[in-house]
């Protein structure tokens, strides 16, 4: 049963979780407060993996004036109950003697999946799960994805202008959109496990492929598909601290040679029509225990993984310019015959970046 503050130190708790946005990967983000007679007495939350968990950080913020004993708990997340890289923070709740325990949700890893509520619950404290569930689980929704399905959520950044072209029909594309756009699009890097990029577009650009924010980041592995293996060892990726993994479906044992001597991670996947199978790339990326996936890729790529149902949400940035019929556009994709052929997508959100109109759409 909840009562009517548990809303709101819910909602510091999900506060604090956030602040584990860029850190917590392959972990969730999960934020943990204490309350006593109606003051908040302890908050923690995860901040890397590897690291104690929210609950044992709150546990651990409490002033030695205070007593945990018969206090409430607000987690995020359902605590833990088996041993991992740290202790169950079931056990710990039990042993600091809290008399509820307020879950946003369940834990969807089957290491977890109730047995953690369960043990409170055995241990005779109140429990109480499902508080600001939707909040909790957009928060968490790559790993929810990876627990339940085994693969990445994937969203995809476009840039276009107002009719709907990404360059211009020479590629040169900087700047469509806004030094705004550009800073949230940094953002959402951040909060991505992988930037996943073609060919194509490293070998006309040569990205780097990294978070430039100014807060604490681990920085996303970057994932190249490269059904050819044209990487170039020269590639300035090469020379950049994190993971490179180059996903091919050619094997070439010399070219995967030369690329994994310079730094790079090389993987041979199944094809699907003499490309690589992007259903099979992000069931590796989800064995690789990647969370979000974020694409930054040109019309090629953007238009088979539209094709193939790849991507749960696609961000798209529309700069108030004309580029003109000769410019690049969206998505390649197969000429289509009928209206009843087109790839419809639910408009979720729309939001004003700086001069840009920022649409967030699902498929």
């Amino acid at each position: 049963m909840t009562h009517p503050q548990d809303a709101f130190f819910m909602a510091r708790a999900l506060e604090l979780a956030r602040k584990g946005r860029y850190t917590t990967d392959p972990n969730p983000r999960v934020g943990c407060v204490l309350v006593k007679q109606g003051l908040i007495i302890g908050e923690g939350w995860h901040k890397q993996a590897g690291f104690e968990h929210a609950e044992l950080n709150a546990l651990k913020s409490v002033e030695p004036a205070h007593s945990v004993e018969g206090a409430t708990a607000y987690v995020t997340l359902e605590p833990c109950a088996h041993q991992g890289k740290t202790p169950p923070c079931a056990d710990a709740l039990i042993n600091a003697k809290v008399a509820r325990v307020v879950v946003a949700m369940q834990d969807p890893n089957e290491l977890v999946a109730g047995r953690g509520l369960q043990k409170l619950k055995a241990a005779g404290i109140e429990v109480c799960c499902g508080l600001l569930e939707a909040d909790a689980q957009a928060l968490n929704r790559g790993f929810i994805k990876r627990m339940i399905h085994q693969r990445p959520f994937v969203r995809s950044k476009l840039a276009m202008s107002l009719d709907g072209r990404t360059a211009l029909a020479s590629g040169e594309s900087q700047w469509i959109t806004s030094d705004c756009a550009r800073a949230d699009v940094q953002r959402l890097r951040a909060e991505s496990s992988a930037i996943l990029t073609g060919i194509n577009t490293v070998l006309a650009d040569d990205p780097s492929l990294n978070a430039r924010v100014s807060e604490d980041v681990n920085q996303p592995i970057r994932v190249i598909l490269d059904s050819a293996l044209q990487m170039p060892t020269t590639a300035k990726m090469a020379t950049l601290p994190g993971r490179t993994l180059i996903l091919t479906c050619l094997d070439d044992a010399q070219k995967r040679e030369a690329l994994q001597a310079v730094g790079f991670e090389v993987f041979v996947l199944p094809a699907k029509n003499t490309r690589l199978d992007l259903s099979a790339v992000m069931t590796f990326l989800g064995q690789q225990q990647v969370n979000e996936v974020l694409v930054e890729a040109g019309a090629i790529l953007n238009g088979a993984l539209l094709t193939e149902g790849c991507v749960d949400e696609w961000i798209v940035y529309m700069a108030p310019c004309v580029l003109g019929d000769q410019s690049r556009g969206l998505f390649s994709i197969p000429s289509l015959q009928t209206m009843a052929d087109k790839k419809t997508l639910q408009l979720r959100e729309v939001r004003q970046v700086g001069l840009d109109l920022r649409l967030t759409l699902s498929s």
